[in-house]
């Protein structure tokens, strides 16, 4: 942009994730509303943060209550939703953290722009997979009720369609699987590819 100029950091990501112990990247976890993202996400922030990990989790609906309040559920906000966090959590990761995102994220073309913006192994997408059925049963907000009834529109699963991730790092069946066993998996994950230690 004209007369807008990036300034360069005095202190290099890498020499971050030395003092940090481990090195940042982007948990994204994506799913149905009520496939566990954001229960999972925060478990396994906490798992992290007992390992003395730097960590912060974006949440979809903490997110739409200040940084995206100005944003609806149409394809166009949602796509500018998704792009904010992938910004956001990018800076995230420069400062050395461990970034994990909670969101729907239904659209494919978004998450592949998000993926973009990071260096190979860095973006960790992770498919909170769960049927439907399964989502509608935990809807404790009753929100997919609204949603048949016609009274919520532009819902995922329901009047918008989601987008399953062709190629994601990791598949967790958090419609049958415990939080326990996710959350293990998780971190399995990120142990044996050298991103924490044990």
């Amino acid at each position: 942009m004209k007369n807008i100029y990036k300034q360069q950091s005095q202190v290099k990501k890498e020499e971050r994730q030395k003092q940090a112990g481990h090195k940042s990247v982007i948990l994204w976890f994506t799913g149905l509303s009520g496939a566990g993202k954001s229960t999972l996400a925060h478990a396994v922030e906490k798992a992290l943060f007992d390992r003395e990990c730097r960590t912060y989790v974006f949440d979809g609906d903490n997110v739409r209550h200040g940084l995206c309040s100005d944003l609806g559920f149409t394809a166009k906000d949602r796509q500018e939703n998704i792009r904010r966090i992938g910004e956001m959590s990018k800076l995230f990761l420069e400062a050395g953290v461990i970034a994990l995102t909670a969101f729907i994220s239904p659209f494919q073309n978004d998450r592949e722009k998000v993926r973009k913006l990071f260096n190979q192994g860095e973006f960790i997408e992770i498919y909170c997979h769960a049927d439907l059925s399964i989502c509608e049963q935990r809807d404790v907000k009753g929100l997919y009720a609204k949603a048949r009834r016609g009274e919520i529109s532009n819902f995922t699963g329901i009047s918008s369609p989601y987008e399953p991730p062709p190629k994601p790092e990791l598949i967790l069946n958090t419609g049958e699987e415990s939080l326990e066993e996710c959350v293990d998996k998780v971190i399995n994950y990120l142990t044996l590819n050298g991103i924490i230690h044990n």
